[in-house]
């Protein structure tokens, strides 16, 4: 029996370095740069860090690694302006990616952070970057209230009027959000956090009690009860598409507007945060959970004759890319780069 125990151990200790060597042998494997990945990129407004890293790289989260950033860099990278070049040098043995050298003055970006470009397209976070969406149970209660509308009308669109009590900060653009809902844990079907519904956004009118707003965009339609924020500009995330550098496994918890399915440019919310090891420009990898199939087997005279029951549990598949950019301690958000599939509450993410 101690021989048996010896052998066993040993077994397992050999299939733990195998495995280890595998996992080194994987995180070490060489950049794929794309099948047309150019020589050089004149950086235009528009483009994004994701957009060029896919245009050098197969896999557009190991930008570091053609950049050859270290840690530091990685969490405080230099900023891309729009007219620079960027050049592929291909001579050594791992392709790397640089900024031409100019003979000119270079010019002074520094006064003007906003032309740099941002990771991820600016104008669909922007919303999820100015204001905390994850609050406490009762985040907005004492926040400004629309109790009335123009004409009693039940709900409102753009240029529509609206009456707002509480309203005691003298800001000239608000953003405009429903009232909190709990955000469930696919995993563990526990409240997580509570999450505010942002619906768009409106000017102030006229001061009172109650003040006068107008509304100036409107991604759903706003009615009594909804809260209001100051609106605050946004922050441009210039964080490095990079992937965690432990392994990192969660779900998503909800897709943005309650719907059941996202494709790409869809804002997902996910079960894990700050305390698990997320950070602003992690990448993960989206898998579609795995569903258990059953099929029966075995020699019967019609339908209602039951053969045996055989349970098949399908292994996860992955089908995409998620960009988180907003992190909180046990939630955070992520933006849809690219997927094969719809996206689906439940679908697991992790270290790709």
């Amino acid at each position: 029996l101690r021989e048996a125990n010896t052998m066993i151990r040993i077994i397992s200790a050999l299939f733990l370095s195998f495995t280890t060597v595998c996992a080194l042998a994987q995180d070490a494997k060489p950049l794929q740069l794309a099948t047309d990945a150019p020589d050089r990129h004149t950086v235009v407004k528009g483009d994004t860090l994701w957009g060029i890293s896919g245009k050098f790289l197969q896999e557009p989260y190991r930008w570091p690694e053609l950049w050859r950033m270290n840690k530091d860099q990685v969490k405080n990278p230099h900023r891309i302006y729009p007219g620079q070049v960027l050049v592929l040098d291909r001579s050594g043995a791992n392709p790397q990616l640089r900024l031409e050298t100019l003979k000119l003055e270079p010019k002074v970006y520094s006064e003007d952070l906003s032309q740099a470009i941002p990771s991820i397209p600016q104008h669909i976070i922007e919303p999820f970057l100015s204001r905390p969406q994850v609050v406490g149970e009762d985040g907005l209660s004492n926040s400004p209230k629309i109790v009335a509308t123009q004409e009693d009308r039940v709900y409102l669109g753009p240029g529509g009027r609206a009456y707002v009590s509480g309203m005691k900060e003298k800001a000239k653009l608000w953003q405009v959000y429903r009232p909190t809902t709990p955000v469930v844990d696919p995993e563990t079907q526990e409240t997580i956090g509570y999450e505010a519904f942002y619906l768009g956004t409106a000017k102030l009118a006229a001061e009172g009690e109650p003040a006068s707003i107008d509304i100036v965009t409107a991604l759903q339609e706003i009615g009594v009860g909804d809260r209001l924020l100051p609106a605050t500009r946004a922050e441009i995330i210039s964080y490095v598409p990079r992937a965690p550098s432990k392994q990192i496994q969660g779900q998503i918890a909800a897709i943005y507007g309650g719907v059941k399915e996202a494709g790409r440019s869809s804002i997902i919310t996910l079960n894990r945060g700050r305390q698990d090891g997320i950070e602003v420009g992690h990448v993960l990898a989206l898998y579609r959970n795995s569903v258990e199939q059953v099929r029966r087997e075995g020699e019967f005279r019609n339908r209602r004759e039951a053969g045996e029951i055989i349970r098949v549990k399908l292994p996860p598949e992955k089908y995409g890319h998620v960009f988180v950019f907003r992190v909180f301690d046990r939630i955070s958000y992520a933006l849809v780069m690219n997927v094969s599939r719809p996206v689906v509450v439940a679908d697991l993410v992790q270290t790709p």
